[in-house]
């Protein structure tokens, strides 16, 4: 620690409470653009440089046709990567999925900085969540040898 900074902590002076003030008028006068955040996240994906991204083939909100006076419908998505399909429904309760061809894997819930939710598949490659994804979401499988990683969606 240099003497000027000791100078200014012998007077009282605060210095992580500067930076928490700093912090809160960063956050106001110049907060981080909904673009660039999301586009963060979707960066965070690619931190498993080795893993396969799991395309999006099917999403019941942009391909199903809707029926009149459903409500809360589940939201049907289905991914491919390869070989590896992933189908998953997505409700208020939590979610539930399958991957084909059936086999056991460990799934990860990425939902931006806060930690993954692990789930695992069985043997017929079920699994299923009582939480439901907060915000944007993706899967992370780790299946034998292969990390395959979803698309980012919004839940």
């Amino acid at each position: 620690m240099n003497d000027e900074f000791a100078e200014f902590e012998e007077d009282g002076f605060d210095s992580a409470l500067l930076e928490e003030e700093l912090r809160q008028a960063a956050a106001i006068l110049d907060p981080v653009p909904a673009e660039l955040s999301r586009i963060a996240v979707d960066a965070y994906a690619l931190h498993d440089l080795d893993a396969r991204i799991a395309e999006l083939t099917f999403d019941s909100v942009v391909d199903a046709i809707p029926v009149r006076g459903a409500t809360d419908v589940p939201r049907m998505l289905t991914f491919r990567a390869g070989e590896v399909t992933v189908d998953v429904e997505v409700t208020g309760q939590g979610l539930m999925g399958q991957v084909l061809p059936p086999q056991p894997a460990r799934i990860e819930v990425l939902s931006g900085p806060q930690s993954a939710a692990s789930l695992t598949a069985d043997t017929m490659g079920r699994f299923t969540s009582d939480a439901p994804p907060a915000g944007p979401f993706a899967l992370r499988l780790r299946t034998g040898g292969a990390v395959v990683v979803t698309e980012w969606l919004r839940a």
